[in-house]
């Protein structure tokens, strides 16, 4: 199994934090890799939160392949991160040239654009970026979005965050997310590991995905930039989840009623029967099939929990105002926040979503039996 980790905090917060929880949970993952979501930047990055972030991993090569590239587009560099690795190889991580983390200034014009039109072309750009590494593996490229880091590698959690130092400021941030066991259902490919990113939705998931295939063939049907690749099982989650948040234009509790809809004599108990049952036949293929647990965050920053009706994946969520975590096991949760009033700690059930907002002062609740907020 995975281990996940995951806070939302109003001051931003060291990945280390993430990275401890990881280790002390370390039983319950292989140590094989480690994936981390950052947002809601802190240091030098505050200060640029409309500039997209590219993050990923180049060779020297890569490196003068994307400089060519971003310039033919018109990006200028605004500012960068390099993660160098030391000279001094440490055992099961892969030696590479440059971790990289860049922010980029909008061509001319682009600024014009509006917020859904400049999403897609950020999400093209990525596309053909991961596109021209594959050609000639020397590119990997995991985000291109404003006020977003991601780093993924191979190797212990703690052992690869003290080797790429990500206990810097500039790495700072008020939502993280870390993941802890590379994707060993196939072959060992960092586009496989969670966490998974599109468009500012994000999520990682502890389970297995048996629903893979008719999930991946829907979205794949679907005509929509962005749903490709799927090295993992576990990625659909995210596509889903800005499936049914912007191509339907459902709300998070809505989300749930996708991926799990009510059994039939529930169903027509709800108060929103003949939306959530058309909803229901109409997005039949998005079902899934667990065990699985995701957490995940949306554009506005907001962080949340769902567990399938199996509900075999440990899952707890607990803190205080200003600071809440989500984590595989309770543990994970003692050793970032332990003066936290723990009889509120809330492990989620199969029709709960549990929810904490961008104000970050209380964890809410959110039903499948309760009405739901339909869209207008």
């Amino acid at each position: 199994m995975c281990r996940l980790f995951a806070i939302t905090s109003k001051e931003p917060q060291s990945p280390m934090l993430a990275i401890k929880a990881l280790d002390v949970m370390k039983e319950g993952h292989d140590g094989s890799g480690v994936g981390l979501l950052l947002q809601g930047l802190g240091g030098t990055f505050e200060e640029m939160k409309d500039a997209p972030i590219l993050s990923g991993i180049f060779t020297e090569e890569g490196i003068r392949r994307l400089d060519l590239f971003m310039m033919d587009l018109g990006f200028m560099t605004k500012h960068k991160v390099s993660l160098k690795p030391p000279k001094t190889r440490i055992e099961g991580i892969p030696r590479r040239h440059v971790y990289l983390i860049r922010a980029y200034e909008l061509p001319e014009g682009w600024d014009a654009l509006t917020q859904e039109d400049l999403a897609v072309k950020l999400l093209e750009v990525r596309l053909k970026i991961r596109e021209m590494g594959e050609e000639k593996n020397d590119m990997i490229v995991f985000s291109f979005w404003p006020d977003t880091i991601m780093i993924k590698e191979i190797g212990d959690p703690m052992k690869l965050a003290e080797y790429l130092g990500l206990d810097r400021k500039e790495l700072q941030a008020r939502i993280i997310m870390a993941q802890g066991r590379q994707n060993t259902n196939y072959a060992i490919n960092l586009y496989a590991c969670h966490p998974f990113f599109i468009k500012g939705y994000c999520t990682m998931t502890n389970g297995e995905n048996t629903a893979f295939i008719p999930i991946k063939d829907f979205l794949s049907s679907r005509d929509v930039p962005g749903y490709t690749g799927y090295q993992s099982d576990s990625e659909v989650f995210a596509h889903i989840l800005h499936f049914a948040m912007e191509e339907l234009g459902l709300g998070i509790d809505g989300y749930k009623h996708v991926i799990t809809p009510l059994q039939r004599d529930a169903l027509e108990r709800h108060p929103n029967f003949e939306f959530l049952n058309h909803l229901k036949k109409t997005c039949r293929p998005l079902i899934i099939d667990g065990p699985n647990m995701v957490i995940g965050t949306l554009p506005d920053h907001s962080m949340f929990m769902v567990q399938d009706r199996k509900k075999l994946r440990p899952g707890v969520v607990g803190g205080k105002p200003g600071m809440f975590a989500f984590s595989s096991e309770i543990c994970g949760l003692d050793v970032v926040i332990p003066d936290r009033d723990k009889t509120m700690d809330i492990q989620p059930m199969h029709l709960d979503t549990a929810i904490v907002s961008p104000e970050r002062q209380e964890v809410n609740i959110c039903r499948q039996t309760e009405p739901l907020n339909l869209p207008l």
